[in-house]
């Protein structure tokens, strides 16, 4: 559906009625939608006959008979109209919301729910293609998205909070819905993209609703730094208290912009880590409480026990030193399974380490206790015996006058054991100039020689999901010559950047 507050209003009906709900992203092809609805045995859909993106405006019904047509035990399709298109409504299946409503009755009783019934189930994709329907529980998750919202916002009564994320992803539904509604907490919602009708837009929204509390992801942050601070400047922004991040780790240079632009150098930022399976936030700082420290997410939250372990699964004391990130005891939010395959639950995330939650992610722990998310282990580049996060180089390339973003992978190397390949995006007015040279000399100047990356491609865009994730393993695949096995590339932003970069690999190559 699209970010319309029947979309949100749907969620919380399932909720209400002890049916659990899986929302799929509604710029998802046929196929990843049919692949969702067959694995979660879905009889209903609630969709929309259309959606605004932008200047666009896309077909979302369209989308869904055609997935539907392999989806035999779909009985009801309930259709909410946005765009008054005329579209095809299949008999005995297909009704209009508009239609249905006046026969509902007003009074709908709360269907009573054990703690532990399944409350919704939200797909994520895994490294073998296969996306993984994580399943979240009534209690546990409610209660920690409930918590970990006032705490790390500090919301207070009246304010105004604004998540960007989608509702088809996790941050939406833990911080666009369930965690702000929990709090009794006024929630934004937002159709569209930051950058239409022009690059003020998240600006302008900001100043005509007062939102004190703005909870975005870095590559939005990156994307909008591209732009001149003029869209910036024609804004106050005076109302906010609170800026947030999320969604991957955010580059210095961008928590920097983040701070002195958006937040006036007096917005605490919080830089948020958690995945789809924690349900909430894990480690950040507490808005005003805690320390917030460039490019590092923070302390854990109150009650949440990190380790870093070696490759061993030996708990790391030092500081400073790069481990593997695992939870050492649980918290209310965890996945409580992935539907339809526990084992796979159980082998993903709690055989690594046994009696650890194995997060997949790389970090480092300062004298203070500060966690830096590195990346995931599979990112971490072993060039001659020194390992490197590929944040850790990203952020070094991003230095570089004129580069808007950069995705580092490792590949085999002859010589080296793994070469660093970086994907490269500039701004639109450095296109036309080689910036390789520079980009080594920088990233030589920040961590040394031995980072410096063996093959850089300069690209027009990254591989991205709807949540900003960079899919750091279909470069990857890329870069080691493996194009044809890049596994689900349903979750991107836009399939056709891929394309183009596999051919201009093959070139340089």
């Amino acid at each position: 559906m699209p970010m319309i507050p029947e979309q949100a209003i749907a969620v919380l009906a399932c909720a209400r009625i002890g049916a659990v709900h899986s929302v799929v992203f509604a710029g998802f092809s046929a196929q990843a939608l049919a692949d969702r609805i067959l694995d979660a045995g879905s009889k209903v859909v609630l969709t929309a006959d259309g959606l605004n993106r932008g200047a666009k405006q896309i077909p979302v019904k369209a989308i869904v008979d055609e997935a539907l047509a392999t989806c035999p035990d779909v009985q009801t399709v309930i259709v909410t109209e946005r765009l008054g298109w005329p579209v095809h409504m299949e008999p005995n299946r297909d009704v209009w919301l508009h239609d249905e409503l006046p026969g509902v009755e007003k009074d709908c009783p709360p269907e009573p729910m054990d703690s532990e019934d399944p409350l919704f189930i939200l797909y994520t994709s895994g490294s073998t293609g296969k996306p993984k329907g994580i399943v979240h529980t009534c209690g546990g998750y409610m209660v920690y998205t409930a918590y970990t919202f006032g705490n790390v916002f500090q919301y207070e009564e009246s304010d105004i909070f604004w998540c960007t994320a989608d509702l088809g992803w996790v941050t939406g539904h833990s911080y666009l819905l369930y965690g702000p509604l929990l709090n009794g907490a006024s929630t934004l919602m937002f159709e569209g993209i930051p950058t239409w009708p022009d690059a003020g837009r998240f600006w302008q929204i900001i100043d005509k609703y007062g939102v004190n509390q703005f909870y975005t992801a870095p590559t939005a942050i990156r994307s909008l730094m591209s732009y001149p601070l003029d869209h910036v400047l024609s804004y106050s922004l005076d109302s906010l208290r609170v800026i947030g991040s999320v969604g991957e780790p955010i580059n210095e240079e961008a928590w920097q912009w983040y701070y002195r632009h958006i937040g006036k150098g007096r917005c605490p930022v919080v830089d948020t880590w958690w995945q789809t399976e924690t349900g909430g936030v894990m480690i950040s700082a507490l808005a005003g409480i805690t320390p917030s420290k460039a490019a590092h997410a923070g302390l854990p939250l109150p009650g949440v026990m990190p380790v870093l372990l070696d490759q061993n699964g030996v708990e790391i004391e030092e500081n400073h030193v790069e481990g593997y990130l695992c939870i050492k005891q649980p918290w209310p939010g965890m996945l409580s399974s992935i539907w339809g395959d526990h084992e796979r639950c159980k082998n993903t995330y709690f055989t690594a380490f046994a009696g650890y939650y194995f997060t997949g992610d790389a970090a480092k722990r300062d004298e203070n206790g500060l966690y830096r998310i590195i990346g995931r282990v599979d990112d971490v580049i072993n060039v001659s015996g020194h390992r490197f996060g590929t944040a850790e180089i990203e952020n070094a390339i991003n230095e570089t006058p004129g580069i808007v973003e950069s995705a580092v992978v490792g590949y085999p190397h002859e010589i080296k054991g793994q070469g660093i390949y970086a994907y490269v995006v500039c701004n639109e007015a450095d296109k036309s100039v080689d910036k390789k040279d520079e980009i080594i000399e920088t990233v030589v100047r920040v961590i040394g020689k031995i980072a410096r990356p063996d093959i850089i491609q300069i690209v027009n865009g990254l591989p991205k999901t709807r949540s900003g994730k960079i899919m750091r393993r279909i470069l990857r695949k890329i870069a080691e010559g493996d194009i044809n096995n890049l596994g689900d590339t349903s979750t991107l932003l836009d399939p056709a950047v891929v394309d183009e970069i596999v051919e201009n690999a093959q070139k340089i190559k």
